[in-house]
């Protein structure tokens, strides 16, 4: 399956070689969790500070067992601080 992952500020790093800008379309096994996938791409979960699937947050106790389906948007951010 096919599923579009944004990633944003300086986590865009951990895409795939070659992709576009902030996104990449990836292809997961059938059953991918949202937290697999973080995991495939090497994203520690502490730097996983929102996330969310379809335009929808994903709580951090919830990443385990959501599992993605073909044609999802799987959208990251770090943790942001300012002043």
């Amino acid at each position: 399956m096919i599923v579009r992952v944004k990633l944003y500020a300086n986590l865009d790093e951990y895409l795939p070689d070659g992709s576009s800008r902030n996104q990449a379309d990836m292809d997961f096994a059938d059953g991918t969790t949202a937290a697999a996938a973080l995991a495939r791409l090497g994203l520690p979960p502490e730097v996983c500070h929102l996330v969310l699937v379809n335009g929808v947050f994903l709580a951090p106790s919830e990443r385990a067992a959501n599992v993605l389906e073909d044609g999802d948007h799987l959208a990251v951010w770090p943790p942001v601080a300012g002043g």
